[in-house]
């Protein structure tokens, strides 16, 4: 299978009971599973539990433990609301008896009301931009290699960020973007573009925090505390969206960062929060104190 096939595969998720999945594991070299795919994958336990005619419009979710890549991840729904307009459900994660991860999702019958966006800023194309993992690779991060195959399946063009290539803009002190796009391939079933766009969201974001200080990912402990995304309008995972994110604070080994997704016309499809740490290796850390 190339990657598409491959990522499609690892959201196809196995039914053991009813509201009980179990999630296949990927080829790969990297010790911790990537929060991306524990999302994208509890995202679609959620979905398979939902009445047709919904669709997912929020996501609030919490990273409690790594995942481990050598044994499944078994997700288990609950059915909290099931009401005329929204429903919702919670997924827990489990692994070796634990839970690694909670989500709850709310969906909604799509009905009709007021309208309004912010514009999308004035970017250079995708062709203007350089892949991802070449800048990492760039940037000494050692899993530049393993997640060039684990990430087969997107395509990052990296635009910059606040300390290479992009202006101040809005008063953000934090900022990196860059465009994305699943390979050619993916199904038309629009819950396989949300749950492959989910996957593709925890790429980068939790990067922007590191954009004001010039910090190496490759010389900073990171890892994603929770994750949300509101979905606002449909949209196809696999042509262009950038991904504008910015950090407003960070504090306490922590980091906040958001991210708007707009399509190339310039309509604003998502957005995304996520916290997660940012912890300076002892032996690289200068500023005041130890981590």
């Amino acid at each position: 299978m190339n990657p598409t096939e491959e990522l499609v595969a690892l959201l196809d998720l196995e039914e053991l009971d009813t509201d009980l999945f179990r999630g296949r594991q990927p080829e790969t070299q990297r010790a911790r599973v990537y929060g991306g795919q524990v999302a994208a994958q509890a995202l679609v336990a959620a979905v398979r539990t939902v009445p047709d005619g919904y669709v997912a419009h929020s996501l609030h979710s919490y990273f409690l433990l790594g995942g481990d890549y050598s044994v499944p991840i078994v997700y288990d729904v609950e059915r909290p609301r099931d009401g005329r307009s929204f429903v919702t459900r919670r997924v827990v994660a489990r692994q070796h008896g634990r839970p690694i991860y909670y989500q709850t999702v709310n969906f909604q019958r799509p009905e009709d009301g007021w309208e309004h966006q912010d514009a999308m800023p004035p970017v250079g194309a995708p062709e203007d931009g350089f892949d991802l993992v070449d800048v990492m690779k760039q940037g000494g991060n050692a899993e530049a290699d393993a997640l060039a195959k684990e990430w087969g399946a997107l395509d990052v063009r990296w635009l910059g960020n606040t300390r290479h290539g992009l202006e101040p803009d809005g008063g953000h002190v934090s900022q990196a973007r860059m465009w994305i796009r699943l390979r050619e391939g993916l199904p038309d079933d629009p819950a396989v573009h949300l749950a492959a766009f989910t996957y593709a969201s925890d790429v980068s974001l939790l990067g922007s925090t590191l954009a004001a200080h010039g910090g190496n990912p490759a010389k900073t402990q990171m890892a994603s505390l929770d994750h949300t995304i509101w979905f606002h309008r449909p949209f196809r995972a696999d042509e262009w969206w950038l991904y504008d994110q910015w950090s407003p604070s960070a504090q306490g080994a922590r980091g906040l960062a958001f991210g708007k997704v707009y399509t190339r016309d310039g309509t604003l499809v998502a957005t995304a929060a996520q916290e997660g740490l940012i912890r300076p290796r002892h032996d690289d850390y200068t500023g005041p104190g130890q981590a």
